[in-house]
């Protein structure tokens, strides 16, 4: 893995070419790993951002690791009783 910091507008350099991520990560160090032929990954502390092709330099966000989960919805009325729903 290799250390960027993120410059103050939101960018890495990377071999000589910008990889925008977002100016909220400015000041802060990202972790770009190898995970494919010319697929990096992009890591900040133990979140996984992104991937991006050293041909285009873009960032294809993840899903949001800090978003809501969202459970599974039963399909009976006597899955999570409650008093008014009685016996």
């Amino acid at each position: 893995m290799q250390t960027f910091t993120v410059t103050h507008c939101g960018r890495i350099c990377f071999k000589g070419r910008k990889v925008n991520l977002s100016h909220v990560f400015a000041g802060q160090n990202v972790g770009v790993t190898q995970v494919g032929e010319r697929i990096w990954l992009v890591t900040f502390m133990h979140y996984d951002l992104g991937y991006f092709d050293d041909e285009t330099c873009r960032l294809e966000p993840i899903e949001n690791p800090f978003g809501p989960k969202v459970l599974p919805m039963c399909s009976g009325m006597n899955c999570h009783p409650c008093v008014r729903n009685g016996p």
